[in-house]
């Protein structure tokens, strides 16, 4: 009988490391044997992984701004000192809380403090951190500014700009060029939110605001959608159902889906209307009960502007006020609808100088991001 050969060790042994037991017997060999041991091929190397680009996915970038130590009562560090703040009046109060107008007395500055009370669980609050941390971010001229938030003794305190015309409450504007460069502030700041992926929800009169250089912005977002969510239990909507689109008060219109940035069209349309006719432009009141608006804004057919009022902004609001949202035009194409453009000068009688150079490039940017305008008039 043939005696069994042993096999010959693999060809890839060289390159496999030695286990913890041979290299610590290895440790009582001879030299020679040490040094055939610690000989490795050069011309051996390890391809690199191939990746394909499609598929990568970048890292997270950092926060903005790092978030200050678990024991601070805030959810970032101040830059100003709210102590030194101090209140002068109140300007306004809502289900939202009560807005003070004060003086920051080291520099003599006036802001807007938002103070909101009521009992505000940790996630709520954390929420409401995260939501300020993006409004800080906001930087528009038809934008109210938010500066900063407070957490302290159990009131959440919001630093704004402010506006020291108040809101466009109860104004009648029947001028059609004060009207049209009114409306193109405010589009402009609704072009900019929506572009952030920011919708505000709550457009109205009252959430309009002025100041003395005629600057017109949006104030009352962010803030206030998350606290209506939670603050009271049993409001599940978020705004004022006066202003509210009609898939918005009906769920059971459009298949069930809402567009937030078509809703806030809806509401813009309203408003302006509002303001050109004096008073609220359903046959309702405005401060009606729950079912008589819903009547009025879901089963009857949207308002329409007088035959008196010229063509384009008859228009305007036809194309703001359309019961499908997807027929609704966007904020971007607003801004070049025919009543938008055709008063659209460093001359207008609501805008500074450096507001109609900011819309100026707005509208300048939009014309070259959009596709040709629809048709603009209908045939009657």
């Amino acid at each position: 009988m043939r005696p069994i050969q042993p096999s010959p060790p693999a060809a890839s042994s060289a390159a496999t490391p030695p286990s913890s037991s041979s290299s610590s017997s290895s440790s009582s060999s001879s030299p020679a044997s040490n040094r055939n041991r610690s000989r490795r091929r050069p011309d051996l190397t390890l391809p690199l992984p191939q990746r394909d680009p499609k598929l990568a996915v970048p890292l997270p970038l950092p926060p903005t701004s790092a978030p200050s130590s678990s024991t601070s009562s805030s959810c970032f560090s101040p830059p100003l000192n709210f102590s030194q703040l101090e209140r002068i009046n109140r300007i306004g109060s809502g289900s939202g809380g009560t807005v003070y107008k004060v003086l920051h007395r080291p520099t003599g500055k006036l802001y807007a403090l938002k103070v909101i009370y009521g009992y505000l669980d940790d996630s709520v609050r954390l929420q409401i951190c995260r939501e300020i941390e993006i409004l800080r971010d906001v930087d528009n001229p038809n934008v109210v500014r938010c500066h900063d938030m407070n957490d302290h003794n159990g009131e959440i305190q919001v630093l704004l700009e402010y506006m020291d015309k108040g809101s466009l409450e109860g104004i009648h504007i029947p001028h059609e060029p004060s009207l049209s460069d009114l409306t193109r502030q405010i589009l402009s700041g609704l072009y900019y939110l929506h572009k952030r992926k920011i919708v505000h929800r709550d457009i109205k009169p009252s959430n309009l605001l002025i100041n003395a250089k005629r600057a017109v912005k949006i104030a009352d977002f962010g803030v206030s959608r998350i606290l209506a969510q939670t603050m009271d239990p049993c409001n599940s909507s978020v705004g004022t159902i006066a202003y509210m689109s009609p898939e918005r008060i009906n769920t059971d219109l459009n298949h069930g889906k809402y567009d937030g940035y078509a809703g806030d069209i809806w509401s813009l349309g309203v408003s302006i209307l509002e303001f050109y006719l004096g008073r609220f432009p359903f046959a309702v009141g405005r401060q009606g009960d729950w079912a008589t608006l819903m009547c009025a804004i879901c089963m009857s057919d949207p308002p329409e502007v007088p035959q008196t009022a010229s063509r384009e902004f008859r228009d305007f609001i036809a194309s703001c006020l359309q019961r499908d949202p997807a027929k609704r035009w966007t904020a971007a194409q607003l801004l070049r609808h025919p009543f938008i453009l055709q008063y659209s000068s460093p001359s207008s009688s609501l805008a500074s100088a450096s507001s109609a150079n900011n819309q100026t490039q707005v509208l300048h940017q939009t014309h070259q991001l959009l596709p040709p305008p629809r048709p603009h008039f209908s045939s009657s």
